[in-house]
């Protein structure tokens, strides 16, 4: 009687271990999300029309603040801007907020896909120009969506997210009751 149970163990032994072995693919269940926060600079000096890189003006820093309100919820992992006074004016409230540098970036030099690869899986504000923030949004969701923004329209916050190489798009419109 031993030995027929001793044979079975080992028939059910012997057939457990010839079995495939069974590998679970997870690749595919990986999502990657990175959400990317675009807004032009807030309003800048206008009294000199020479000066190409004028600061805020009171509305602008009243509006700079404002964004940094509107994001302080937002879990950022990067900051960037041109390099102009303007933009760094209106990163800086938030750069503050979050303890995060902000990074300078050019436009015109801007490779698009090393951009998205650098900042896959993050949260990122790109503040930008009137021209440079919309063409940012048709390359980060490949369209050619969006026109540049009215010079004296300065609240509008675009939302590009893209999840596993797909991209959506949200326009918002903020208004601010910033002193002139």
């Amino acid at each position: 009687m031993k030995a027929i149970k001793f044979l079975l163990f080992t028939c059910l032994l012997i057939s457990l271990s010839c079995k495939d072995e069974v590998v679970i693919d997870t690749s595919q269940d990986q999502t990657s999300v990175s959400t990317f926060y675009l807004i032009r600079h807030a309003e800048k000096v206008r009294s000199n029309p020479d000066d190409s890189d004028p600061e805020l003006n009171q509305k602008g820093l009243g509006r700079a603040m404002h964004w940094a309100e509107i994001l302080a919820d937002v879990d950022l992992d990067a900051i960037y801007s041109t390099d102009y006074n303007r933009t760094s004016m209106t990163a800086a409230p938030t750069s503050v907020k979050k303890n995060i540098d902000v990074q300078y970036y050019d436009p015109s030099s801007l490779d698009i896909t090393q951009f998205k690869t650098n900042n896959l899986n993050k949260n990122v504000l790109i503040v930008g120009h009137s021209n440079t923030t919309p063409e940012f949004v048709n390359k980060l969701i490949d369209e050619e969506r969006y026109s540049d923004i009215d010079d004296s329209e300065n609240g509008i916050l675009f939302i590009v997210q893209i999840v596993n190489g797909r991209p959506t798009v949200n326009k918002l419109i903020f208004n601010c009751n910033c002193p002139d």
